[in-house]
């Protein structure tokens, strides 16, 4: 029949049979036909035990312990292990059975600890003597899965007839009362020495507080005297400083006025020397005006001459063809009127004149042409020179006068004012 099983919170199922290899361990599982479950308490249980053992040096003793063991919780093997040991008892020689198995370990692991110690060392050491009990009895109880959680063992009781223990404990109580005795009597020397002590290293600190009182007061005298003779020194210094500054001062002083005088005459000689300079300049601003001015005059009084000339030629050869043509017409007229006959002579007359007439028209033509060209080239020139310049009147009138060398006549000029100047510069120093 098919069951499920829970344990409680205490508790632990172990169960073997069909499809398990050996044992499980579960807090809850279904318990099919075939298998075994059994319910097992994990609850922590106390053991008084009062352990008979005997020393190294063969003095018998009895040890009261109390341990707290249970089965390992956090170790599913443990728990297996515990589970085997309780699965063939039922639940009420459980117990007992572990409190057997418990006993029987710490006794055999009491009594090999103590065979190794003597009853002084157990005695002065019961920590130690403690602890190696429990580390032995916790390792025969592993095999079991149980752990021992808890251990207080108790202080050691003598066997009956024998009482080495008490002895030993009203010995180690005397001991204990002669050692404060002891150590009350060394306190008390301590602090008598002490005293005399404190009081010695008083008086020697006075007197060494004397004397170092009357060192530090020669020092100090000492120290002032040093200082004292240190301001004079220092005050001598001073004013030896500073009659030394006034000197130099006084020097320098001179040395400045002697400077800035020559500095005075120096900047009126170069004042005038600038002043003749500066008339040098507009002297050549002025001849550089006056040529520009000049040169321009030259140009418009050339231009309009060549202009007056060729118109006034060119007005004579109109008037003289004019007349010409005239006198032609009326000598024609006249030879036509006066004879049919002299048509031949009159026509080569005219043609004659006609050839003439063309003749130094021409010749005028030309002459008046080859002056129109001129103008047109200078007026070109100047065209060009003004659209070079962006139309700077200022640049094409320098440009003009230093293609035609005016500059060069004008620097010659000044250069032979300049050395005709022999100025008189004196420098005096103080």
């Amino acid at each position: 029949m098919v069951s499920f099983r829970v344990a409680g919170p205490s508790e632990y199922l172990a169960i073997t049979g069909s499809g398990i290899k050996e044992i499980k361990i579960a807090k809850k599982s279904w318990i099919f036909p075939g298998q075994v479950c059994i319910c097992f308490d994990i609850s922590p249980e106390s053991y008084s035990f009062r352990v008979q053992a005997i020393s190294s040096d063969n003095v018998t003793f009895v040890l009261p312990a109390v341990l707290t063991i249970g089965p390992r919780t956090d170790d599913v093997a443990s728990l297996e292990k515990y589970a085997r040991l309780i699965s063939s008892q039922d639940k009420n020689s459980c117990k007992a059975h572990v409190k057997e198995i418990v006993k029987g370990v710490i006794e055999g692991e009491t009594r090999v600890v103590a065979s190794t110690k003597t009853l002084g060392t157990i005695f002065h050491e019961p920590r130690m003597f403690n602890k190696e009990v429990v580390e032995h009895v916790q390792k025969e109880l592993l095999p079991f899965g149980l752990l021992i959680y808890n251990a207080n063992v108790r202080q050691l009781v003598d066997e009956r007839g024998v009482g080495f223990v008490s002895n030993a404990g009203i010995k180690m109580q005397q001991e204990r009362a002669n050692q404060a005795k002891v150590e009350v009597a060394e306190e008390t020397m301590k602090g008598d020495m002490g005293v005399k002590e404190r009081q010695g290293h008083t008086s020697q600190y006075a007197a060494k507080v004397d004397t170092e009182t009357k060192i530090y007061t020669k020092q100090r005298q000492g120290e002032l005297q040093k200082e004292e003779a240190k301001v004079t020194m220092e005050v001598k210094l001073f004013e030896n400083e500073r009659e030394a500054e006034v000197a130099k001062a006084n020097s320098e002083l001179a040395m400045k006025k002697a400077e800035w005088e020559r500095q005075t005459q120096m900047e009126q000689v170069e004042a005038a020397k600038a002043v003749q300079l500066r008339d040098a300049e507009l002297q050549i601003e002025v001849e550089r005006k006056n040529a520009a001015r000049q040169m321009e005059m030259l140009k418009a009084e050339n231009l309009t001459k060549a202009k007056v000339e060729y118109e006034t030629k060119m007005r004579e050869s109109e008037w003289e063809l004019y007349n010409k043509q005239n006198a032609a017409s009326a000598a024609l007229y006249e030879q036509v009127q006066a004879a049919d006959g002299c048509r031949a002579t009159a026509e080569a007359a005219l043609f004659e004149s006609q050839k003439e007439a063309e003749g130094e028209l021409y010749s005028m033509q030309n002459e008046a042409k080859a002056l129109e060209d001129l103008a047109k080239g200078e007026s070109e020139y100047l065209k060009t020179l003004m659209e070079k310049f962006e139309g700077d009147y200022n640049k094409v009138r320098n440009y003009m006068m230093v293609d035609k060398g005016v500059y060069e006549e004008i620097a010659a000029i000044n250069a032979d004012m300049m050395r005709n100047l022999q100025p008189d510069i004196r420098v005096m120093n103080q």
